[in-house]
Formats: C-alpha cells, structure tokens, sequence
C-alpha cells in the first residue's frame, strides 16, 4: 500500500482580513491558498512583490504550543474564503506569509550574480559552539514564529535552546527553479527547497554536502525520502515535508478509472499551472507501456509524447490553474469533470459536503528539503536548525500547520495521524527531480528543466 498524505488536519489557520475573529479556517490555511501552490509547483510569479524580496520577520517570543481547535465550516467555498488577502501581502502562489518589520539582522538580499564557492564543497566533520544566527531561506509558512497565529511558533523554542538567533527571509521558488532568479549562497544559510530548486542548487555548487551523523533524526526518515537529494551517494538534503499530486472527481457522478481520463472526454476539466505536470502526463504513457523509467527524467521524443497528450482535447475546456481554491470553487459549483489537485483540497471539499474522489493508480509527488548553503557563515547554527526541523516536535507542528505529510515517520501519531495514511511503501509514488541532460544520473540524454518550462508556456499559451 503506497505511502501519501491523508485528510489533513481541520485545526486552524487564522484569517488574514484585520480584526476578524479567527474562527472557521483550517488548519492549513495559509497552505491552502499560497502554501499549497507554491508545494504543489505554481510556477509563475503574480504580484504584491515576490518573496525573495520582502524583508524577514524576527521571530516572535510567544511560547509554542499547536494550534487551537476551531469549527469546521459547512461549504467548501466557506471554508476557502478565509484566505483572501489583505493588501500588501505576498501574493497567491508565493505563500501568506505576513508582512513584519525586521527588529534584528537578516541575510543580505537575493542576488542575481550570485557569489560561486572556491571549491567543490564538503560535508563539515563536525560543529563547534553556536556562532549566535542562523540566516534562514524558506517557502511561505514553513517557519512559524508566532506572528500568524501566537500559538504557531516552532522558532521561539530553537531559539532558547540554542541561542541562535533565526533570521527569517522567504523566496520565490517558481522563479528560482526556472532560472529568473538565483540564490547567492552568501545570503543564507539554510534554505527549504522543491525539488526544482534542490537540484538546480545541487548543480551550482550552492549547497553542500551533508554531515548526517550531525543529525540526530535523520534516520528516522524513510530511505526512499532519504534518497531524493543525493549525487553520488552524498546527502544534501534533510526532507521536511511532502505530498502527492491526485486526479479528483465528483464521486456522485461516474468516475474515472485511471489518472488517463485527464487526457480525454468531454467537460472542463483543471491542470496545475506547472512545467513539472508534463511528468503526469508521462505517468499515464508509462502506465500504457512506454519504456520511460522516471516521469521526471524524460528524453526529446518521451517529452514530445507526454506534451501530445497534454494537448488532446478543446482548449475551451481545459483550465490551468495557479491558485489552489480554484480547484475548490469548480467542484463546489459544479463546473469542473476532473482536476489535477491535493488530499488536502479533497478535504477540504469532503469537509464542505462534495463527494469529491481521487481516481486510482500511480501518483506524481515531491519532498522538500532543508540544505545548507556551500558558504554558510553560521554552520554550527546550520546544523543545530536541521537537527530541529527533524525533530518529532517540529514535524508534528509543521505538518500539521501546513497540510502536508512529515518526513520524520516517529511523527505521524496523535495529531498527525490523520495526516500520514501509511509509511512502509512508496511504491505507487514517482517523487520529483529537476529534470536533467544526464537524466539526474541515469542512462542517455534527457530534457533538462529549461526546456521543460519552455514547452509548458507555448502549451499553456
């Protein structure tokens, strides 16, 4: 039985409107609207000015305890609007994370040319006392600190038991992945990265190796997660949290047998706006016996294939979507046959009374990841951050603040239960890779991630 998320949590995000009462939103909220495009692989930048150029927020000193439980709410649309967006913030597809004034130092800008290591880096031997700060990179709501909600706050506690001081900046990982922008390896020290952005930070040199044995937790990670951000048998990756991609359909109505029915049929049917959704296309080509071994990994003529089927059908009654409550409202309305979605949009929709499904078969997923930067100036604290996140403790709060399943398999209990249906197989999950020429090490000649994001705009249009 493979390995995915189950229903995630119905614990509650607040709402972002000012001074309304922080009641009737789940638990995921932010992950719902921003947190979940950006971890489901929105791809195109929108506006309110990006993340990698909004300034970091010092940590709050609330005390961290998990969120408090709120009603459920009783439609699906209801349950979604919470999650509008006041003016000024960062937009949809970037994360929710609020604005605040920095009260502390924070990593030096993104960088367009950014700073190249000196040499090929290695793994520290071993850490010496705190230097004091820990510059951190991260996706939108992956670092609480109690400024969302005072009872989400997995920083504070870091803080106190380590004396590093967390100096907290968010990006935009859509344009990192696509080559828009770069990371400077100078302005953080760890970062929170998909796999686009980990394997493109892999190749540049940006990341370093791994010392694992400095990770207290690291095994209690399944080895297929273990596995994703390796070269050469060196880890530079410690996952943090992971989902899958599903088709959704409205069980009230003849449902599809297999993932294929995206790619035929009549009706409007939603595809997330992502150059990596070509590798689902690829799944159902394998699926029918094409000789590809990774969805992700795809040759000239596989990714020819996977983007003809992508093509099939009027283009009237295709829609791609960037905005996950999209998904939400179709369904809610009627409107949509099938759509690309998430375990926790099918929630959210059981939640408001649709019988909305996932069809059966094979399903594309991803894993992000914690690295550290090739030229950290604080490793010591770098490594004493990987150990926290790791932790029992922190993928609990995390996995379920944000909807998606931990990487730390002592962490699905209590709470998190729900959110981890069963962790002895990955079997039916192909988690992505930055696609790559040398085909992330295999054998032959693959499409590297450029071309693909190439590919992905003249079908979309």
């Amino acid at each position: 039985m493979a390995i995915r998320p189950a229903r995630p949590s119905r614990r509650a995000h607040p709402a972002r409107a000012p001074r309304r009462p922080r009641t009737a939103a789940p638990c995921a909220a932010i992950a719902l609207i921003g947190l979940l495009a950006a971890a489901c692989g929105a791809t195109e930048p929108t506006t309110a000015g990006m993340a990698a150029t909004t300034p970091a927020t010092t940590p709050a000193t609330t005390p961290a305890t998990s969120p408090a439980t709120t009603t459920a709410t009783t439609t699906a649309t209801a349950t979604a609007t919470p999650h509008s967006q006041e003016a000024g913030t960062p937009a949809v597809g970037s994360g929710a994370v609020p604005r605040a004034r920095a009260t502390g130092p924070s990593p030096s800008p993104t960088s367009a040319t950014p700073s190249k290591p000196e040499k090929t880096p290695t793994p520290i031997a071993s850490t010496g006392p705190g230097e004091g700060a820990v510059n951190v990179l991260a996706l939108p709501g992956y670092v609480e600190w109690g400024g969302t909600d005072p009872k989400v706050n997995w920083v504070t506690p870091f803080q106190a038991r380590t004396s590093c001081k967390v100096n907290l900046r968010t990006y935009d990982a859509a344009a990192t992945a696509a080559g828009a922008r770069s990371l400077d390896p100078g302005s953080f020290d760890v970062v929170a990265a998909p796999p686009e952005v980990a394997g493109k930070l892999i190749d540049e040199g940006s990341v370093a190796p791994l010392n694992t044995s400095l990770i207290a937790a690291y095994h209690d990670i399944p080895k297929r997660l273990r596995r994703l951000e390796t070269r050469k048998g060196d880890a530079y990756g410690v996952p943090y949290l992971w989902g899958v991609n599903e088709v959704l359909y409205d069980s009230s109505k003849e449902g599809p047998r297999t993932a294929a029915a995206l790619y035929g049929g009549t009706g409007k049917v939603m595809l997330k706006d992502s150059p990596l959704t070509i590798a689902d296309a690829a799944l159902v080509l394998k699926r029918r016996g094409a000789d590809i071994e990774d969805p992700f990994q795809l040759t000239p003529s596989q990714l020819d294939d996977a983007v003809k089927l992508l093509s099939r059908g009027k283009p009237a009654g295709r829609v791609y979507w960037r905005d996950p409550i999209e998904v939400v409202q179709g369904f809610a309305s009627g409107s949509v046959r099938l759509a690309q979605g998430t375990p926790y949009q099918r929630d959210v929709l059981a939640r408001g009374g649709r019988p909305v499904k996932a069809a059966s078969g094979p399903v594309t997923g991803w894993a992000d990841a914690w690295m550290v930067s090739s030229a950290a100036a604080h490793p010591s604290c770098a490594y004493e951050w990987l150990d926290w996140v790791s932790s029992v403790t922190v993928q609990k709060d995390a996995a379920e603040w944000v909807g998606l399943a931990p990487a730390n398999s002592e962490a699905c209990a209590g709470r998190t239960r729900r959110i981890c249906a069963d962790d002895e197989s990955f079997d039916d999950v192909h988690f992505a890779s930055r696609p790559a020429k040398n085909c992330a090490g295999g054998d032959g000649v693959c499409v590297p991630y450029g071309q693909w994001v190439e590919r992905w705009k003249r079908l979309v249009g």
